[in-house]
């Protein structure tokens, strides 16, 4: 499956967003997810908050495909 992110099209019927086509409980466990990193971000008082970001990117990428190329 190819992730696809949101195009700000945002529907809330039915099993999947309309706009990007992911299922509304992927789209809710995400933004927990999101929200985690938020409160960790804020409670370290991080003031590279753009460096945080993607050091977080960047190893969820490197996790992932360390997995699959097993």
């Amino acid at each position: 499956m190819k992730f696809t992110p949101c195009q700000d099209l945002c529907t809330y019927e039915g099993t999947h967003c309309e706009g990007c086509g992911r299922s509304h409980a992927e789209i809710a466990e995400t933004k927990k997810l999101v929200g985690a990193l938020v409160a960790l971000g804020l409670q370290q008082d991080y003031e590279n908050v753009e460096e945080f970001g993607e050091a977080i990117s960047k190893s969820i990428a490197k996790k992932l495909l360390k997995i699959r190329s097993k």
